[in-house]
């Protein structure tokens, strides 16, 4: 009848939100069609549902005078399969909530305190820096808080295997373990032995090695092979008295270093209690590793010294530039300097190599006390070499564009009193026997 009340009547008629029309961004654009096409999914979800309960009651209506009712199995198979799908999703995404709502256990104020304590204090000043510093720790604790919920969330709930469902949840996997790691054994036995093996073999460790660092320490750090850091205060000098006085240099400091370090050196290995701990079989590496840090030691003096020698030609600095001293000549008729601009690089370019010659004589302790004629490698590294005379020959030709164009300037002003010009022109005006008023 018509009176009668079937579920048809109960069931409001489904309809869709009024279309949105803004003017929004491409990124916002995308964004809310995301969002809208979630909710349309769900919208849609619940009318599947409203439509198969309503075929169902219909249905149920039209056999009711029969007094049985159709069970749930007899509805068309593809009602029944969105039914169960339906069914399914909604006790996970309720069972989901149930979970995603209980409390979870709280970042330790303990680890932020860790995680500020590594980084740099520079870093941590300003007030620009501080409020930085509170957005990442909020970061981080966000971070914390939704991989937990995940973590609890994969463990309690399992989610059917529903492709419908993985639509719906676009979630990033959580962070798998590293690969070919094995946490699983203890370190304290290989630790052991690796410590064991350090304490036979690293002779760095023995005390003989610490007495050398030492001499080594007292001797190099405050002294230079040459040094020229007093230079501008002698005045001008000439590019012999350059050479002279860094070879005399070289000379003395080498000679200095044999009677003060190198003496003191073997006669602390001459000594059987320099052995002390070492194996027969050891012997080898053991003068091996003094040689090494004789090597180094001596090489970062060279190294040091050349590059206090580069520091006086400093282009942005010439308060220690030395003052060379250059004469301005007249030879057969040709204006030039002497000595020429060549030989004054080169001059300087010499102390250099000067440099890098000296302490190549020194023996081996082994050699020495073996009677062998093997050397201690303090040979300057061509790396270093070859930077130290690019950067002099870029200073040189830099501070020498005043001296030419000083010469220039004399050339292009008295060159033709010199070079012929001058007497030539008289020549012909007095072979042209000119009047008294012309001479005049």
């Amino acid at each position: 009848t018509s009176s009668k009340r079937t579920l048809r009547t109960l069931f409001r008629p489904s309809a869709l939100p009024p279309p949105v029309v803004s003017k929004e961004s491409p990124s916002q654009k995308k964004l809310l069609a995301y969002h809208k096409g979630k909710e349309e999914q769900k919208i849609i979800n619940q009318i599947l549902i409203d439509r198969a309960l309503e075929v169902y009651y219909i249905e149920m209506d039209e056999r009711e005078e029969q007094d049985a009712a159709p069970p749930i199995t007899e509805l068309p198979s593809t009602v029944r399969k969105s039914l169960n799908i339906l069914s399914f999703q909604a006790e996970y995404f309720f069972l989901k909530n149930c979970v995603q709502s209980n409390p979870m256990i709280p970042i330790q104020q303990q680890w932020l305190r860790s995680m500020l304590a590594m980084v740099p204090q520079s870093l941590m000043e300003g007030r620009d820096r501080e409020l930085l510093t509170e957005d990442l720790l909020k970061e981080i604790v966000r971070d914390y808080e939704k991989s937990m919920q995940r973590c609890v969330l994969r463990r309690a709930l399992v989610k059917p295997d529903i492709k419908e469902l993985d639509k719906m949840e676009e979630e990033a996997p959580l962070p798998s373990l590293p690969l070919g790691l094995d946490f699983s054994s203890t370190w304290r036995n290989s630790y052991i032995k690796a410590k064991n093996q350090i304490n036979s073999t690293l002779h760095i460790l023995h005390p003989a090695m610490k007495t050398l660092l030492d001499f080594g320490y007292t001797a190099f750090f405050n002294f230079l092979v040459v040094d020229f850091s007093s230079c501008r205060l002698k005045g001008p000098i000439d590019c012999r008295s350059l050479k002279t006085d860094a070879s005399l240099s070289c000379s003395k400091a080498e000679d200095k270093i044999m009677t003060k370090w190198y003496q003191r050196v073997l006669g602390v290995f001459s000594q059987p209690e320099s052995l002390d701990g070492v194996k027969l079989d050891q012997l080898e590496s053991f003068y091996n590793c003094v040689a090494v840090l004789m090597s180094n030691q001596l090489k970062e003096l060279l190294q040091r010294t050349t590059e206090v020698f580069v520091k006086l030609f400093d282009l942005e600095d010439r308060r220690r530039l030395p003052i060379f001293k250059m004469d301005l000549t007249l030879d057969e008729n040709r204006m030039d300097f002497y000595p020429s601009l060549q030989d004054l690089e080169e001059s300087i370019l010499f102390v250099v190599d000067c440099i890098g010659q000296t302490l190549q004589n020194f023996q081996k302790v082994d050699a020495w006390l073996m009677g062998g004629t093997e050397t201690v490698d303090a040979e300057l590294p061509a790396h270093i070499v070859q930077w130290a005379k690019s950067t002099l020959g870029e200073s040189i030709r830099d501070n020498l564009e005043g001296p030419k164009q000083h010469f220039k300037g004399y050339v292009e002003n008295y060159g033709w009193l010199v070079d012929g010009t001058a007497e030539e022109r008289i020549n012909t005006f007095i072979a042209e026997q000119p009047s008294f008023d012309e001479y005049t």
